[in-house]
C-alpha cells in the first residue's frame, strides 16, 4: 500500500478544479454528451490534465482521470497527491470503478476533489471511494 500523501490546500484544490473545468471543454463526447475533465497533481506541484474521449466502440472510451494518469506516467511523473474531477451533472461525479483502480495503483490514497459547474464541491480520500482496494500487495 502506498503512503498517505498530505492533504492539498484549499487554494490548490480550487486551482486544480479550474484546470479540470478547462480540460472538460476539450472532451470528445459525441455519443453521451457527458463531458468530464480531470487535473492530477504531483507532490512537487506539477499538474497534468485529461478529458474523456469517447469512441464508437464504447469499450474503447477513455475517462478523464485515466487520460490524466496515463499522460503523467508517460511523461515520467509520479508521486501524486490529488486529483480534481469536473463534470456538469445533477450530482457530483466521482471516478468510475476502472478509474478508481488506476488511481489507486498509480497514486495511492490521494485526495479526490469533485466539482461541478455550479460551484458545488466535495473533497474526500480515494480510500473512501475504493474501500478494500486490490493492489500488488494481493499478488
Amino acid at each position: 500500500m502506498k503512503t498517505r500523501p498530505p492533504k492539498p490546500t484549499r487554494s490548490m484544490l480550487k486551482a486544480m478544479a479550474a484546470l479540470a473545468v478547462e480540460a472538460r471543454e476539450r472532451a470528445q463526447a459525441p455519443y453521451s454528451g457527458f463531458r468530464v475533465g480531470a487535473a492530477l497533481k504531483t507532490r512537487t506541484g506539477e499538474i497534468v490534465t485529461g478529458c474523456n474521449i469517447e469512441n464508437a466502440s464504447y469499450g474503447l472510451t477513455m475517462c478523464a482521470e485515466r487520460v490524466a494518469v496515463f499522460k503523467a506516467v508517460s511523461e515520467g511523473l509520479s508521486d501524486f497527491d490529488a486529483v480534481a474531477v469536473a463534470a456538469d451533472s445533477r450530482r457530483l461525479t466521482p471516478p468510475c470503478g476502472p478509474c478508481r483502480q488506476i488511481l489507486w495503483e498509480y497514486c495511492g490514497d490521494i485526495t479526490v476533489h469533485l466539482v461541478d459547474l455550479k460551484g458545488r464541491a466535495r473533497t474526500l480520500r480515494l480510500r473512501e471511494l475504493l474501500p478494500m482496494p486490490f493492489d500488488s500487495g494481493h499478488l
